[in-house]
């Protein structure tokens, strides 16, 4: 955990040249199977808050760069709650994702009851948390839990060129953008619109806009600076 959220929070904060954060799996095997269950198997009540157990990942929320997963493979328990914090999910077709924490006696620690119900809608969460099923990643692209399911052989040739689409444009725009969908999953219909509609105004103090709009203008391709 320390690890990723620190390696992401340095691509986002210091590293001007990334555009886009891709995170993946080792292997073919798993994008991430969850938490390590033989150490957590003997960790008390007592220890669980005082240490505030698995309570670092909530840093990624603060990343304003896009974050895309990309499922290679298993995104089972904490696995998928990781997938769940990036911004898009695009999966191999051999990938299963599920939250199986009730099959251990607990439950999601890492957002799944939030993020996964608000991606596939509270009926279809209750039965995956409930019952601790997987579902493959046709399924999980037909419920809206990932954008869409690709053959596993196309997945990083198809995530990087989802990601390049997206570096090609300004990227305080692209940030704007991000912030104001989150947003509207924090907040009622016309606070969202309000905070829309402030950030939307403000694009217009952006070098970016005016280039943008002076390319469409003269027929010609932007050339996106970032300010």
């Amino acid at each position: 955990m320390e690890e990723l959220v620190s390696a992401c929070l340095y691509l986002d904060r210091q590293q001007d040249n990334a555009k886009v954060i891709i995170v993946t799996g080792a292997g073919s095997k798993a994008f991430a199977a969850g938490a390590d269950i033989k150490e957590m198997a003997t960790v008390s009540y007592a220890d669980a808050y005082n240490r505030r157990l698995l309570n670092g990942w909530e840093a990624l929320r603060s990343i304003r760069k896009p974050m895309i997963a990309a499922v290679n493979g298993y995104a089972l328990g904490g696995g998928c709650e990781l997938a769940l914090m990036c911004d898009i999910i695009i999966a191999a077709d051999t990938a299963a994702l599920g939250q199986p924490e009730i099959t251990l006696g607990v439950i999601p620690g890492m957002g799944g009851t939030q993020r996964l119900t608000r991606a596939v809608g509270k009926s279809r969460a209750m039965e995956m948390i409930l019952t601790g099923a997987r579902v493959t990643a046709g399924e999980a692209a037909r419920i809206g839990l990932i954008s869409r399911a690709v053959p596993a052989a196309d997945l990083m040739d198809e995530v990087r060129r989802v990601a390049g689409k997206i570096a090609q444009y300004s990227g305080p725009a692209v940030a704007k953008a991000k912030e104001c969908i989150n947003a509207s999953f924090e907040s009622h219909l016309s606070g969202g619109l309000a905070f829309e509609k402030r950030e939307f105004w403000s694009c217009f103090a952006l070098e970016d806009q005016k280039e943008g709009m002076a390319a469409f203008v003269q027929k010609r391709s932007p050339n996106f600076k970032g300010k």
